[in-house]
């Protein structure tokens, strides 16, 4: 079993659910507090041990490279004033660790994927949508890779949603559970209520093994008309060991402006700089 080195980050996304904000900014690099997005996920990968970092990217999105890139105005200014530059270190990385593919059409998530073929290799990968902001401790990433360091093969984060909201969800066909671990038997691509398995939804985070490049590259068009990463994982089970970890903490969807406000409220509250005051003002209004 090889170890875990790379992740995969879809970031070509164009954020049409929070407009106008992402028009002419990268909706990874919108603030939760004072990190973008594609840090809080670039984080969870390096807690996890995560040495390589591909980006899928788009036209217009060079700001994501931007900021894991040396900022030296902004770094000479800051030294030449006496600031610190501890701020900063989460954006630092040596040479080649942050790459990026570009994905030319939006064909989907399964195709965006694909685009990353060439540099994942012969080796096992991460894939974090930054969208879903993760919180625990120890990190949703960290807590697969110590599943995938037992049982190996593919995993999937999962978390159980209301059965009205299948729909909006890849659904997991249960088999035997221990724990946090479930034993994927199926995957379905967003079921209608009445028609889905269960209720554990695929969320945001993934360990695939290389074995599903070649299949995303012939698979097809599913649901939405996309290529469906779903339905790539889907063909792996029954030939790889294949399970779903829950993730012991708190998911945001930050896609859509609801999301967004509430990760930003709870991260806020839960900081011990700007938490008080935060509370203070929420107690005066309310």
């Amino acid at each position: 079993m090889k170890p875990l080195r790379k992740a995969v980050f879809p970031v070509a996304g164009l954020g049409t659910r929070i407009l106008p904000a992402t028009k002419a900014m990268p909706k990874e690099m919108l603030t939760i507090v004072d990190k973008p997005l594609i840090q809080y996920a670039v984080e969870e990968a390096r807690e996890a041990g995560i040495e390589q970092f591909i980006f899928v990217n788009g036209r217009g999105k060079g700001a994501l490279e931007d900021h894991f890139d040396i900022g030296y105005e902004l770094e000479a200014t800051m030294t030449a004033r006496g600031k610190s530059l501890a701020p900063l270190e989460g954006t630092r990385f040596p040479p080649g660790a942050v790459m990026s593919v570009r994905q030319q059409s939006p064909l989907g998530l399964g195709h965006a994927v694909w685009c990353a073929r060439a540099i994942v290799g012969d080796e096992p990968f991460a894939v974090l949508l930054p969208d879903d902001l993760m919180v625990g401790r120890p990190g949703c990433l960290a807590q697969m890779v110590e599943a995938y360091n037992k049982v190996g093969g593919n995993i999937v984060c999962a978390q159980d949603v209301p059965r009205a909201r299948t729909a909006s969800y890849g659904i997991i066909t249960p088999g035997a559970q221990h724990g946090a671990l479930t034993e994927v038997r199926g995957l379905v691509e967003k079921p209608k209520p009445e028609e889905a398995p269960s209720t554990l939804g695929i969320v945001g985070r993934y360990i695939l093994q290389p074995g599903i490049m070649p299949i995303l590259e012939t698979i097809g068009k599913g649901a939405g008309g996309e290529i469906q990463l779903t339905d790539g994982m889907a063909a792996l089970i029954g030939k790889q060991p294949f399970h779903a970890v829950t993730f012991d903490g708190d998911r945001h969807d930050c896609g859509d402006a609801k999301g967004f406000v509430i990760a930003n409220l709870a991260l806020a509250l839960a900081r011990d700089d700007v938490g008080p005051a935060v509370r203070a003002h929420l107690e005066s209004i309310a």
